[in-house]
C-alpha cells in the first residue's frame, strides 16, 4: 500500500507535517518503537510509530531521523498524546532527510493504525502471491516441476509469514520451508488429520500441539486430469498428503483460504507426478510376483531380478539380497472392528451393508510404499528403492538389500548372509524388522483406521537368490497371518516368529516348513560336517530321554560332562535354551519334519 492511502483514511487520524512529495512510497509493514536506535529491528519499507519517549531534548531528533532514513523506512508517525504538538526540531530533521512525517491524534491508538496497515498489506501480498502460485501451477502442469513444493512453501513464508509443511499420511515430512517440523509433531498432526477426515469433516482441520495451533489442509487434485473422486473416504484416507500450516485458519478471510486451497492443488500436481514415476517400479514388482506365484523357472525369475536391481539400486555392482513384505488392510462394517482387532467384529471388505466392495489392494499398496520409507529421509522421491505390487486385497513389496560385505565370500552360506543382513529397520543396517517398521507410524495409522479398519503386515527373512523368493513370499504371508491373530489395530510379525510351534497349523505351506527346519537345524548340520561333533544325534537322544542328563549320557556312552559340552554348543549355535519347554518343542518339531 502507499503512504497516501493512509492519509486518506479518516479513521486513522493522521495529519501530514512534511514530505508531501514522498507520499507514493510503498508501505511493507508497521513497527512501534521508542528506542533511540531501532535499526536492528528495521528491514525497510516500514511505517514507524513512536510516542517520542526516546526524545529528551532538541538534539535527539537528528540522529533518530538519520537512523530511520538510513534503514529505508517509508515514513514516521509521531503521537501527540505525550508532548501535545510535535516538536519543531523533529519536523525539521524529517524535512532534511526527506522522510514523510505524520502526527497521530491522541484519540487514535497505535494498535488501530497497526491493524489497518497489516490487513491492507497482507491482502495485497496475498493477491501478489496468488498470481505467483498461478504461474507456478501452469509451469508444473505443462512441464518439469519448477522446484517442487518447496518453491510455493517458500513464498508462503516470505510473503505471508506462514510456516508450512507437506506431510505424508504417517506424518513424514515431504517438503517444508524454514525450521524442520519435529517427527513426533508430524505424526501427531497426521493422526489428527486422519481422524478428522474419517469423521467426514471438511478441511481445514484445527489441531493443537502444546502451545502451537496448526491448520491442516487435505491435498487432493480436483482440477482437470484429476482421478475420479473416491466412492468411500476409506479408499484414499491412508494415502493422501496434507498441508500443515502453523496458524489458526478459523478466522481467515475467504481470499486467504482460497489461496491455501490453490496451494494444495499445486502440491497435488506434484503428488500425481510422483505417483506416475512409481509405475515402473510397481510393474517390475508385479512381473516378478506373477513369475513366483506361477512357479516359473528360477532362471526366468533371476533374469527379471537382474532387470529390477539397476532400477531399484542404481549403481549397485553386485546382485542384492531381497526381502518380501506382505500387507493387508481390512475394513469392517461402519463402527465395527474387523476380526482380530480389539473389540472383535467380523471382517467384511465390502464396508457398510449394501455398499459396493472397497478396493483394499490399492490402499494397502500405497500404504506399504509409505511404511517402507525410512522416516529419517525427506522428500517425495525417497521411496525409489521400493517396488510394491498388489493382488486382490493384498500388497506385496519386493525390497532389495545391498549384498552384505563378506557374506558371499568363500565358505559363506545363505544363512550367514541372512544373519548379517537382517537387522532393525532404519537403524543403519540393510534389512527390515517387522516391529521397527511400524514403530513410527502406529499412532497416525490407528487414527486413520478408526473403529472399522485394520492393518496387518508380515516380513520374510532375506534371501540371496531367485530360488528363495517363493519361500520368502509364503513366509511373509504366514507372518502376516500370525500378526492377524493378535489383538490391535496395527500389527506386524517377522520371519523370526515363525520358528515356533505355530507351524502345527494345517495351512502352513511346505516352503515355510522347510524354512523353519533349516533355520533350527542347518547350523548344527554345518558344524557336524566340519567337526564331526554329532550334534544332531545328541539332540535327538537328549529329547528322547526327556532332557535327562544321566539317561542320555548312558544311551550315547558319553561322560555327562561331554554331553553338557555338546548341549551347550547346540544352544550357542542356535540361540535356544534346551531347559525351556518351548525350545525343546521347536527342536522336536524340526527333527520330525526333516
Amino acid at each position: 500500500m502507499r503512504l497516501r492511502a493512509l492519509l486518506e483514511t479518516d479513521a486513522l487520524g493522521l495529519r501530514l507535517l512534511g514530505g508531501e512529495d514522498e507520499l507514493d512510497r510503498t508501505v511493507r509493514g508497521v513497527m512501534t518503537t521508542d528506542l533511540r536506535d531501532p535499526s536492528r529491528y528495521l528491514s525497510g519499507g516500514e511505517l514507524v510509530l513512536t510516542g517520542l519517549a526516546w526524545r529528551r531534548d532538541e538534539h535527539d531528533s537528528e540522529p533518530f531521523v538519520r537512523i530511520l532514513s538510513a534503514a529505508g523506512v517509508a515514513g514516521l508517525a509521531a503521537g501527540e498524546a505525550e508532548l501535545g504538538a510535535i516538536p519543531d526540531d523533529l519536523v525539521q530533521a524529517c524535512l532534511r532527510h526527506r522522510l514523510p512525517l505524520f502526527a497521530v491524534n491522541e484519540s487514535v491508538a497505535f494498535a488501530t493504525i497497526t491493524e489497518h496497515v497489516v490487513r491492507q498489506v497482507s491482502g495485497e501480498r496475498a493477491g501478489d502471491l496468488a498470481a505467483v502460485v498461478d504461474r507456478h501451477r501452469r509451469l508444473m502442469t505443462s512441464g518439469p516441476a519448477g522446484g517442487g513444493p518447496e518453491v510455493v512453501l517458500d513464498l508462503l513464508g516470505s510473503d505471508l509469514d506462514l510456516h508450512a509443511w507437506v506431510l505424508s499420511p504417517t506424518g513424514r515430512r515431504i517438503a517444508g520451508a524454514g525450521a524442520p517440523l519435529p517427527a513426533e509433531v508430524g505424526a501427531r498432526l497426521a493422526g489428527e488429520h486422519l481422524a478428522a477426515t474419517r469423521t467426514g469433516r471438511r478441511g481445514p482441520h484445527r489441531a493443537q500441539v502444546g502451545p502451537t495451533t496448526y491448520s491442516l489442509f487435505p491435498i487432493r487434485n480436483t482440477g482437470r486430469g484429476a482421478a475420479p473422486a473416491a466412492r468411500d473416504v476409506r479408499e484414499t484416507v491412508l494415502s493422501d498428503w496434507l498441508l500443515a500450516v502453523e496458524a489458526d485458519a478459523s478466522d481467515w478471510p475467504a481470499a486467504r483460504l482460497d489461496l491455501l486451497q490453490g496451494v494444495t492443488q499445486l502440491i497435488a500436481v506434484e503428488r500425481d507426478r510422483r505417483d506416475a514415476a512409481r509405475t515402473v517400479r510397481r510393474r517390475l514388482a508385479q512381473e516378478v510376483l506373477e513369475l513366483v506365484q506361477t512357479g516359473a523357472a528360477p532362471a526366468e525369475i533371476a533374469a527379471r531380478l537382474r532387470v529390477a536391481a539397476p532400477v531399484l539400486l542404481p549403481g549397485l555392482g553386485t546382485a542384492p539380497h531381497w526381502q518380501v513384505v506382505v500387507a493387508r488392510v481390512e475394513w469392517g462394517e461402519e463402527g465395527a472392528a474387523p476380526a482380530g482387532a480389539a473389540g472383535g467384529g467380523t471382517a467384511v471388505t465390502g464396508g457398510a451393508k449394501g455398499a459396493p466392495a472397497l478396493e483394499s489392494g490399492p490402499v494397502a499398496q500405497s500404504l506399504l510404499e509409505e511404511i517402507l520409507v525410512d522416516p529419517a529421509t525427506t522428500g517425495p522421491d525417497s521411496a525409489d528403492r521400493i517396488a510394491v505390487a498388489h493382488t486382490g486385497d493384498e500388497a506385496i513389496a519386493l525390497v532389495p538389500l545391498p549384498a552384505v560385505p563378506g557374506a558371499d565370500g568363500p565358505g559363506a552360506s545363505p544363512e550367514d548372509a541372512d544373519e548379517e543382513g537382517v537387522v532393525a529397520a532404519h537403524a543403519g543396517g540393510p534389512g527390515l524388522h517387522a516391529d521397527a517398521l511400524l514403530a513410527a507410524v502406529r499412532e497416525p495409522l490407528s487414527a486413520g483406521l478408526a473403529d472399522d479398519g485394520r492393518l496387518t503386515l508380515g516380513v520374510s527373512a532375506a534371501v540371496h537368490s531367485a530360488e528363495g523368493l517363493r519361500g520368502a513370499l509364503e513366509e511373509a504371508r504366514h507372518a502376516r497371518r500370525v500378526a492377524a491373530a493378535r489383538p490391535g489395530r496395527v500389527c506386524a510379525a517377522g520371519h523370526h516368529e515363525l520358528a515356533s510351534h505355530v507351524l502345527l497349523l494345517p495351512f502352513v505351506p511346505d516352503d515355510v516348513r522347510r524354512a523353519f527346519t533349516a533355520r533350527l537345524l542347518d547350523p548344527l548340520r554345518d558344524y557336524d560336517r566340519r567337526h564331526r561333533a554329532e550334534l544332531i544325534p545328541t539332540l535327538e537322544a537328549f529329547l528322547d530321554s526327556d532332557g535327562s542328563w544321566t539317561r542320555c549320557a548312558t544311551r550315547l556312552h558319553l561322560h555327562v560332562n561331554t554331553l553338557r559340552y555338546r548341549v551347550g554348543r547346540i544352544e550357542q549355535l542356535t540361540g535356544r535354551d534346551l531347559s525351556r519347554l518351548e525350545d525343546k518343542l521347536d527342536f522336536f518339531l524340526a527333527l520330525r519334519m526333516s
